[in-house]
């Protein structure tokens, strides 16, 4: 059994390393844009409990592969999910929402943060997935986590996508209520003609 899902967790351990790799990546190449760091680091005690939450579900995508090969047991896998055609869609899915989350860090530029810039930003990104969705890179590590899950139907897959769900949901709350602030009118708006993690209204 270990053999059949070999490939299966190559793909999504290599998925886990590639996404958060580049992250990495895109924090230093903003970060020599705009001469600082892009809000790496958590402030204040409710962005230090959405960091556990984060790093729960960045180290389960990463290493629960490698967990699954040590047990010698497939007892978590639910084997009725297993099927030829969740390879196929997982695979797409972790590829279309990896391709997407590059297409955003293009859309934002120097904009990008991790996390809420109390600085401000002079301009509210509103083109690529911006057009039709608040959150799109949130959406798109759903879409990859789905498509993780998938490959390895368990129940960590389910939790780690119910972790991120929340983290998410209290993360893109809080920035929502930030970039009113700092755009009233126009964000309120912004937020009337997008839906918050997929294309939408409200």
């Amino acid at each position: 059994m270990n053999e059949e899902f070999l490939w299966q967790r190559i793909v999504v351990a290599l998925s886990g390393l590639v996404y958060w790799g580049g992250v990495l990546v895109q924090a230093r190449r903003v970060r020599k844009k705009i001469g600082r760091t892009p809000n790496l680091k958590p402030k204040g005690t409710k962005e230090r409990l959405l960091w556990v939450g984060w790093t729960s579900v960045v180290l389960s995508w990463i290493l629960q592969p490698l967990w699954l090969r040590g047990t010698g047991s497939w007892h978590g896998v639910h084997s009725a999910l297993v099927h030829p055609a969740a390879w196929v869609v997982g695979v797409l899915l972790i590829v279309a929402g990896y391709a997407a989350t590059l297409g955003c860090y293009a859309a934002m530029g120097a904009a990008w943060r991790i996390g809420i810039d109390q600085k401000g930003t002079s301009k509210l990104v509103q083109s690529g997935p911006y057009r039709l969705i608040r959150h799109p890179i949130y959406g798109f590590q759903m879409t990859m986590l789905i498509g993780a899950a998938l490959l390895l139907p368990t129940w960590i897959s389910l939790a780690i996508l119910v972790i991120h769900y929340g983290c998410a949901t209290i993360k893109a709350s809080d920035e929502e209520k930030h970039l009113t602030g700092v755009f009233g009118g126009e964000y309120r708006d912004y937020m009337k003609r997008t839906g918050r993690f997929l294309p939408g209204r409200g």
